[in-house]
């Protein structure tokens, strides 16, 4: 028990933080207000997260990890696709090289969400700016992107969503490891259950012709990289082929549209 306790201690921490900087920021008026906006923006985020991370979380006993390295892991990385992309190669026993270069190539979608936020926040301290970023993902930026563009969107609100969602991800990740523990192993379909998250995230990903040829690109660079290439390579050189396939075909598609 102790390590939950002291786990959610620290947890409780960062959101008072997160709250006491709100709150003690001298431009901040109507504190409550921009809290309780950013709450209510943020519900539905949590709702769709609990699922996800539970699930996540008993992927992950099943790999070996403890709820202290669950709980790491979502503090530190905070993107579920990554988390869920590392349980899956932690199984296939890839190297921590492999791993973290995956992973990094995935996240690099960040850089761009942030800097497509940076417009809203003119003359910003570097600290708030920092504290901000570590909670965006696809969820929060959309929505805050969202309240942003149609105005009366406060950046505090912003910061609240973004750290309340962060909060219930962390701590559903962590209790799906404990749930694991009460599943035993091959019941019910786990040991499938990760191959079927991939196999829906495709799915839904699959919006357009782009997309799907794109998809289509990624299965056949990985079984050729597979064939060839020693230990886990095959995972980023199919990655970084497939990305610049799609976005070379994006372009050419819309340069075509734009000469039509």
């Amino acid at each position: 028990m102790c390590f939950p306790l002291a786990f959610l201690s620290v947890l409780c921490g960062k959101i008072q933080f997160v709250m006491v900087r709100i709150m003690s920021d001298s431009t901040a008026k109507h504190e409550d207000g921009y809290i309780r906006a950013g709450l209510v923006a943020a519900w539905p985020i949590c709702l769709g997260f609990i699922p996800i991370a539970l699930s996540l979380g008993v992927l992950a006993q099943k790999a070996g990890l403890a709820p202290w390295q669950m709980g790491a892991m979502s503090l530190l990385v905070f993107a579920g696709g990554s988390q869920f992309i590392t349980v899956a190669m932690l199984v296939e026993g890839a190297s921590a090289p492999a791993i973290i270069s995956t992973v990094f190539m995935i996240n690099l979608r960040h850089l761009l969400m942030s800097s497509a936020l940076a417009v809203h926040f003119p003359g910003i301290s570097r600290r708030f700016l920092t504290l901000f970023a570590y909670g965006v993902t696809d969820e929060s930026f959309a929505v805050n992107m969202t309240r942003f563009n149609q105005g009366g969107w406060s950046r505090f609100s912003a910061l609240t969503l973004n750290h309340i969602t962060n909060a219930t991800w962390v701590i559903f990740s962590v209790v799906g490891v404990y749930l694991g523990q009460l599943v035993p192993p091959g019941a019910a379909g786990v040991d499938f259950a990760l191959t079927g998250m991939f196999i829906c995230l495709l799915v839904f990903q699959l919006r357009g012709p782009v997309f799907t040829i794109t998809a289509v690109f990624s299965l056949i660079c990985s079984l050729v990289a597979y064939l060839w290439l020693p230990g886990n390579a095959y995972v980023i050189v199919a990655s970084c082929l497939a990305a610049t396939a799609g976005l070379i075909l994006k372009r050419t598609l819309r340069r075509r549209r734009g000469h039509s």
